[in-house]
This record gives structure tokens, sequence and C-alpha cells, in this order.
């Protein structure tokens, strides 16, 4: 009786914290003012993308570029209030519907209510993305099978979600001294990434999995690693209206959604969300977050962060893998392919 007992005090206390985020998701909507309103091209099938910026305007081009040639129908942009022209260049894009708000990045739980309530509005129904517009998915096969292949298989095999660790990625060498331009592959420049140096543990909570790690756990919290940020993404979900993103993409709930590994010691397909945070562009951009104080624990990763960039360091180390393709994340274990051969 006590085991049932937790379990079931388990169960409403989740469904709470649901339905706690989804009222806070309805509250924001009226906060956030369409620009541009282009959901009525929305198709059934299309693969949706979801993402909040601010001041993005060089990473836009090659973001939307990207994602568009591996599938992505329709863009959802929740603007933050940017004054470097991002906003006007995505007025031009007929794919892209954008949204602009002013409230605080913060109090909207890091951008989680505008993304959820838009999720909840367009979304349900569709296989949705949701990314911030440094994150670059690869999956197996990525190179030769399109993200409708990918969603096809998941539905045909009943998965509802699928995970992407978060691989930070950094070029050899200074970040100053390699300038970033607009609608350039940030991957000409940020090629190299820690093969391993990861830790994995289970959140008993939400049952989703906690990876910490990389070169910013070595470079700007050695001497703290359980404060570094956690690696762990579930950015691909079929989603439904009762549905909610918990902690970023970390988490959703219902917890189920959380289940993207096989707990009997076997391998569920996966991917990696490739991140081009370090690029030249990122020492003004910490500097400015740093100042909003608009992120989580106030700010304390920027805080480390303009700690550690005060003396331009060079995240390379002998043990820095430069990126082939994904058939060498496989083999390092950072990618699988599952039962999707």
């Amino acid at each position: 009786m006590p085991r049932l007992f937790r379990i079931l005090r388990q169960k409403l206390r989740l469904r709470a914290r649901r339905q706690w985020l989804l009222w806070r998701a309805f509250r924001c909507r009226r906060r956030l003012r369409p620009l541009w309103d282009r959901t009525a091209q929305i198709q059934p099938g299309d693969i949706l993308l979801f993402t909040a910026i601010r001041n993005e305007a060089l990473r836009l081009p090659w973001f939307l570029d990207y994602y568009r040639a591996m599938g992505i129908r329709h863009f959802l942009v929740v603007d933050n209030g940017s004054d470097d022209g991002g906003c006007e260049y995505l007025a031009n894009q007929p794919d892209v519907s954008v949204w602009l708000t002013h409230a605080s990045y913060k109090d909207a739980l890091f951008g989680l209510d505008w993304l959820n309530w838009l999720l909840r509005r367009y979304g349900a129904g569709h296989w949705c993305l949701t990314v911030d517009c440094d994150e670059f998915l690869i999956y197996p096969h990525h190179d030769t099978r399109p993200l409708q292949a990918l969603t096809d298989w998941l539905d045909a095999s009943n998965i509802r979600s699928f995970s992407a660790m978060l691989l930070d990625m950094y070029p050899k060498g200074s970040l100053t001294a390699q300038p970033y331009r607009a609608g350039q592959d940030p991957f000409q420049v940020a090629r190299w990434f820690d093969p391993a140096n990861y830790v994995i543990r289970k959140n008993g909570e939400y049952g989703n999995l906690w990876i910490q790690g990389g070169p910013r756990a070595r470079a700007f919290f050695a001497d703290d690693p359980e404060s570094a940020p956690a690696l762990n993404k579930i950015p691909l979900v079929r989603w439904r209206r009762g549905q909610a993103y918990l902690s970023s993409t970390h988490m959703l709930l219902p917890r189920s959604l959380n289940r993207v590994y096989d707990e009997n010691g076997g391998e569920k397909a996966s991917g990696c969300l490739l991140h081009a945070k370090f690029l030249s562009t990122f020492v003004e951009k910490s500097a400015e977050e740093l100042t909003r104080r608009q992120h989580y624990a106030n700010s304390q990763e920027y805080l480390a962060y303009h700690a550690g960039l005060r003396d331009d360091p060079d995240f390379w180390c002998e043990e820095s893998c430069e990126l082939q393709d994904w058939r060498q994340l496989e083999d390092l274990g950072l990618i699988s392919k599952g039962n999707w051969a």
C-alpha cells in the first residue's frame, strides 16, 4: 500500500505540474504580438520548427537554409525584442511566422511559456522540432534521408519523442581569431568537439537522462562540475495539446515522453544537436546576456563564461576530435541508429 500511495501521489503531482505549465502558456499568449502570421500555410503532415530568438541576425540565414534542406516546412519564431535587423530579415521569409514580445524572458520560464503556447496552438498533430538558433540536428542517415523519413519511422514504431545530445562544437585556436560572417556554415569554423568526458545519470522524478560534460564543463566548471550545463535534449516530439516542456527541451510532461532510452540495456535511435555557441560572436553575446540577467539561476552560467572568456581561451586540446560525419559520432557512442537500419 505505501508503494501504491507513492505512485499515486507522484502521478497527481506531475499532473498538477503539467496543468500549471499549460495554464502559464495560456496566460502568456496575450504578450505575443503577431508580426507576420503565415500559419494558414501549414498543411497536415508538415514538420514544424519552433524557436525563440534575440539578436540572431547573423545566424538566421544558415539556420533557415539548414532546416529547410532537412525538411522543415514552417518556422514559428518568438522574437524577444531584437534590435539587430533580424526581425526585418524574417519579414521576407515566406515560410516563417513571427511573434514579438518585449516581456521578460526570465519571467516566461526562460521562453518556455511562449513556446509551449505556440506548440499547443499550432503544433498539435505535427512532429515539432524545438531548438535554439545555434542548435543543428543531425541523426543517423541524415545525409541521405530527410527528416520526414525519420518521423515516418518513428510513427510506424509508435515512438513519440526523439532525443539528441547537445554536442558543443568549437574552433581550434582563439574564438576571436576566426570571425563568423552571416550565412556562413558555422561548422567551417567550429569543427571540433569532446569525444568523451560525459557524465550521465537518471532523473528519478521525471524519468529523463541528465548529461553533463564537454568543453563547457572542463573550461568553465572544472571546480564545480555539477553546475555545468545540461546536454540532454528531447527536441523532436509528436505533439499533442496536453503536452508541455518543463525545463528548456531537457524534459517534458507527460513523463513518458522522457523515456528516450532503453531501460533493458539496448539502444534506441538518437541524434545530436551540434551546438554552434562558440563562435567569434560569443564574447559579445555573453557580455550582453550577463548584463540582462535573464537566464537560469541568475545567469550563473554566463558569469562563468564572462570570467573564463577574459583570457580569450582556446577550447581545443589533445583529446579533441574533428567532426567527420554521423558515423564517427555513432562509433563514439554519441548517437545511435537503434532499430532504424
